[in-house]
């Protein structure tokens, strides 16, 4: 077997770990697995599993400090980031419970048999039921919130489904001592073997979405490895869905009110916002659309100042940092120019120098307006807003799109700009800056292609949703259905015979 190697981005070197790439024989006995564990988690129904997505929650808080060594060893990020984004990742758990205890996610629907214009109609119930095992595929930039820890997983635990996850190879470590702390929860509980399981290796993902226990596949990564998941997809009998989220631009406007009222704030808050996390988020701002005027010159300025005075920043692995400088010269070869960048002394690691480049509107060009995994940012000079409809046009569709306005910007080119970006990004937003998804009942984090292949979220409440299907009981007796379905039943919120009806404590 294939041992799992770990890199330091710091200092780039790589060193051999205890784990092995996951063969054949070890899939098979996982694949087996589920269908118990499945049994476990239906068994425990909704309360019982919000008190397991506690008791993880709980679980990984306790090992925090183990946690983030293991994950700043692997990815470079700082312990200020990591330590925050384990406290995500625990609080996507809890809240999932709370989403349980709600249950108003398995949409409980009841038509009593009644007479109908088309002659007597059946009882008919109907609520969302789990999908069956999913593959959760880990992200290289989130090893805990969107990793083997990560929102994907505590969904899926809630919707009932056991969850196998393909650890990510830049922190393979990081993935392995994540699930010992899902398992361990499980275990305190009596839950078996195969609740949460982990495979190591690109084969073994790719023969994990190939196998036909799993009925549903997760991804946040890029266009090339969803692809790739897509294919080896594609070769089983019976096809499953695969919820990737993908390659995503997040375009910022800045209006002339705004630049002129505000600029050095938007400047502050748009340099933290792409080089944050190395800008290695997939809500970093790539292009930014400011006025040509002295407002946007004094915002432009601004940025420069920013950008020459930082340092370098380690990106998560030798692939993110030449693709990275790949992309950067690509920009430049297409016509953007550098307006910053610091001097950044080459090391072992795999540090890179944050970048600020510039073009007309009339330069933007789709070779320019395309996603850069990093510390970049593109400044797009316009002079005219009611040019920006068609240069938007350009952008690919996005997870976000932003747009900052003061109180003398013309209303109708506001709200211009608002309907378009509504029909590419899945969020916009006011006056702020995309990174930094609220984990929330409200949140939408997803978006036309490329952004992702879905139209569903996957942060917040609603990502549940991936991992459910729809089943009716008609003319069923009373014992056979789910206690949501019953008539006597009113602890969450049903819509029975056209009527919605809340819960009753």
């Amino acid at each position: 077997m294939n041992v799992v190697i770990t890199v330091d981005p710091r200092d780039g070197k790589r060193r051999e770990t205890e784990l092995t790439e996951t063969d054949e024989s070890r899939l098979e006995v996982i694949a087996g697995q589920t269908s118990p564990a499945a049994q476990w988690l239906a068994a425990r129904g909704r309360l019982g599993r919000a008190e397991l997505l506690d008791a993880i929650a709980a679980s990984l808080e306790s090992r925090r400090v183990d946690l983030v060594a293991a994950a700043e060893a692997e990815t470079g990020l700082s312990h200020a980031r990591l330590d925050g984004e384990l406290t995500r990742a625990a609080l996507q758990f809890r809240m999932f419970g709370e989403v349980l205890r709600d249950g108003a996610y398995v949409e409980a629907t009841i038509d009593h048999a009644a007479d109908t214009p088309l002659g007597p109609g059946p009882d008919l119930r109907r609520m969302l039921v789990p999908l069956g095992p999913v593959a959760v595929f880990g992200a290289s930039n989130f090893p805990f919130a969107f990793s083997v820890a990560g929102g994907d997983t505590a969904a899926a635990l809630a919707a009932g489904c056991p969850t196998v996850l393909k650890a990510h190879p830049s922190h393979p470590l990081t993935s392995h001592a994540s699930a010992a702390a899902i398992e361990s929860a499980v275990r305190d509980l009596g839950g078996p073997e195969g609740v949460v399981a982990t495979v190591y290796g690109e084969q073994a993902g790719r023969s994990l979405v190939r196998h036909p226990a799993i009925r549903a596949a997760a991804l946040t990564g890029s266009v090339n490895a969803a692809r790739a998941i897509q294919t080896a997809i594609d070769e089983r009998p019976d096809p499953i869905p695969l919820y990737a989220e993908l390659s995503s631009v997040n375009p910022i406007v800045v209006l002339p009110d705004a630049a002129a009222a505000r600029g050095d704030q938007i400047a502050e808050g748009l340099f933290g916002s792409f080089t944050n996390s190395g800008g290695q988020l997939c809500t970093k701002p790539g292009l930014a659309f400011i006025p040509s005027d002295p407002g946007g010159d004094r915002l432009v300025e601004a940025l420069r100042a920013r950008v020459d005075a930082s340092g370098g920043t380690v990106l998560l692995n030798e692939r993110i940092r030449d693709a990275y400088e790949s992309r950067a010269t690509e920009f430049e070869r297409a016509g953007a120019r550098v307006s910053a960048r610091p001097t950044v002394e080459p090391g072992a690691g795999f540090t890179v120098a944050p970048a600020l480049l510039e073009v007309g509107l009339a330069g933007l060009t789709a070779e320019i307006a395309d996603e850069c995994f990093g510390p970049l940012l593109i400044v797009v000079r316009y002079d005219d807003a009611a040019d920006l409809d068609a240069a938007l046009a350009t952008v690919p569709p996005s997870l976000t799109g932003s747009l900052h306005r003061g109180p003398g910007d013309d209303a109708d080119v506001v709200r211009g700009l608002v309907d378009v970006l509504a029909a590419r990004a899945g969020r916009i937003v006011f006056d702020g800056y995309p990174t930094g998804v609220r984990v929330s009942w409200a949140q939408h984090h997803g978006g036309p292609w490329p952004s992702t292949n879905a139209v569903h979220t996957s942060v917040g409440a609603t990502s549940i949703r991936r991992f459910l299907r729809p089943l009716a009981w008609q003319d069923a007796p009373a014992w056979v259905l789910p206690e949501e379905l019953r008539d006597e039943y009113t602890a969450i919120s049903r819509r029975v015979d056209g009527r919605l009806q809340a819960a009753v404590e």
